[in-house]
């Protein structure tokens, strides 16, 4: 699978009139040969790919790198590179990620290829993995089952008083005991005002009777991560709360009905978007709908009104509206979609109905 990642994007690169890459983004690196260590390099080039690491991956390298020549440097394998030969002819025209590279990074690069021509090549990468495959597809279904389960286990500690961290700490460990090998992102577990910021990570803030909680999190399986949404309520909901909660989910329902393989993904950011407009809350809704997820958080195709994207069989996206009322709370609904011919297939099994804690 790994030389079939890496000769696909050769051939995109030499479409761009590149002779190869070079990439250092360790996410990148993962998914194109599977090394998931924490120091790492590749070099594609016309005829092969090679990779290198340092001694302490010396026998992990060996057991998970396909389809690259592995080489074991000493030290920093950017560092390194002046000392390697054979990956630049003079002129060669070498493309890298601009979007994940820092400028000090770039010159180490610049200065171990000195004879090659490094060219910004982040069109070459705009797709990378966006398309699943059934292995993919599978460790995300994992990713997704473990968020499930985790937040199953957590909802039942929820009570007045907890502070928001503890819940934080409580769901990250059992994603952990469940098999994720780390979070998919910092976790946003937001309680009453708060649930009014939509990036609102857990604070030292007790959660109280009446208040909405929010909780945005992931799980990381096999390198590939999911990404849910459930918002709660600690108790009985007021006839305001209702309102605002079934608003969202009717717009979630309608953006998951929304999609199917060959439909532009702005259509499902307006679906969403119009019940709530349609409802008084277009002010409130000032994100877009949602984003496909992989190897990153954040990757194409882009669910929003701005999006040039067309969804594809077997992205997996999310699909997650909501409203913010600024000093009062708010309210959003996340799930992880698997795009198909038909439709598309909710990866999450965690109940959207309104949880009265």
């Amino acid at each position: 699978m790994s030389r079939k990642r890496i000769d696909a994007l050769r051939k995109k690169a030499g479409q761009e009139n590149l002779d190869g890459l070079v990439i250092t983004h360790l996410d990148h690196v993962r998914y194109l040969t599977g090394f998931s260590g924490s120091s790492g390099l590749l070099i594609i080039t016309p005829t092969g790919a090679n990779f290198y690491t340092d001694f302490r991956y010396k026998d992990q390298s060996a057991k998970q790198v396909t389809g690259a020549k592995v080489s074991i440097v000493d030290g920093d394998p950017v560092a390194s590179l002046g000392g390697q030969t054979g990956i630049c002819t003079k002129n060669r025209r070498m493309g890298y990620y601009a979007g994940s590279i820092t400028v000090a990074r770039l010159n180490q690069v610049k200065e171990g290829l000195k004879d090659c021509l490094l060219v910004p090549a982040d069109g070459v990468f705009d797709d990378l993995g966006w398309v699943k495959d059934k292995e993919e597809i599978t460790n995300i279904s994992k990713a997704v089952e473990i968020a499930d389960t985790a937040f199953e286990r957590v909802v039942g500690l929820i009570q007045p008083g907890v502070r928001e961290r503890e819940l934080q700490a409580e769901l990250e460990y059992q994603m952990l005991m469940l098999g994720s090998e780390r979070p998919a992102f910092e976790s946003i577990i937001a309680s009453g005002w708060r649930a009014a910021l939509p990036h609102g990570i857990a604070s030292d803030k007790k959660v109280k009777k009446g208040e909405f909680i929010t909780f945005d999190f992931g799980a990381t399986f096999n390198g590939y991560v999911s990404d849910m949404t459930r918002t709660v309520i600690l108790g009985k909901a007021s006839p305001r709360q209702k309102k605002i909660y079934n608003i969202v989910l009717k717009a979630q329902k309608a953006g998951v009905a929304k999609i199917k393989a060959g439909v532009a993904a702005k259509k499902i950011d307006e679906a969403c978007r119009q019940i709530i407009t349609r409802a008084g809350y277009g002010k409130n809704f000032g994100h877009g709908t949602g984003h496909g997820i992989g190897i990153f958080i954040h990757e194409g195709p882009r669910l929003s009104g701005k999006s040039n994207d067309t969804l594809r069989l077997n992205n997996i996206v999310t699909v997650e509206p909501g409203i913010y009322i600024s000093g009062w709370g708010g309210v959003r609904i996340e799930d992880d979609v698997l795009v198909t011919r038909s439709g598309g297939r909710v990866l999450n099994r965690t109940p959207k109905h309104l949880m009265e804690l």
